[in-house]
């Protein structure tokens, strides 16, 4: 069951109107039945206001019931091939360091990708690389600083060559990126076997 459809049940079963919803949670009426109808991806202080509202908990209505085996945290192939375009996609930061990780968001925006795990799993990796350029940023940043005060305020002059940090922050992201997509395989591998 998708999250709008949970929200929906759970908003019925406790009797709420969406109007009466949309008022505990301080959000639009259209938001509510957007959400609902799928056609809206609720950012996580939502949910979590939503869960309050219908006095449930935001895990049950984030996670998929344990019964049931489509929900037990396998991908459908179109999913898993999905994820795997996804991670491909970010090998762009080879060519594109600063900007690269608007290709993985635009293919997750143009996908339209119903499943919730193929949607966090995506985000996940979009925010890694996100990170990835902000830390690498930093990094040669306070190389440029280290720099500049070994060149004026120590009595020797100590550099460090920009070309390291870089070095091993390229070659730590493709292995991120490389552990993440063998993990995608597997889990292709897993489904087809089982």
């Amino acid at each position: 069951m998708e999250l709008g459809e949970k929200i929906a049940a759970e908003r019925k079963r406790k009797g709420i109107t969406q109007e009466r919803l949309a008022e505990l949670t301080n959000v639009t009426v259209r938001t509510i039945q957007r959400i609902e109808n799928g056609n809206s991806i609720p950012r996580s202080f939502t949910v979590s206001a939503i869960a309050k509202a219908l006095d449930t908990s935001y895990e049950s209505l984030i996670f998929e019931a344990p019964g049931n085996a489509k929900n037990q945290g396998t991908l459908s192939e179109d999913n898993i091939h999905f994820l795997q375009l996804l991670t491909l996609s970010c090998f762009s930061f080879i060519f594109i360091p600063i900007i690269h990780f608007l290709i993985p968001m635009w293919l997750l925006k143009r996908a339209d990708i119903k499943d919730q795990k193929t949607k966090t799993l995506s985000r996940k990796t979009i925010k890694t690389q996100v990170i990835w350029v902000a830390a690498t940023n930093l990094l040669l940043l306070l190389c440029l600083c280290f720099n500049i005060v070994s060149a004026f305020y120590l009595d020797r002059i100590i550099l460090i060559n920009f070309l390291w940090p870089l070095l091993l922050m390229y070659f730590f992201n493709a292995y991120l990126l490389t552990k993440d997509f063998i993990k995608i395989k597997r889990e292709l591998y897993t489904n087809n076997v089982g």
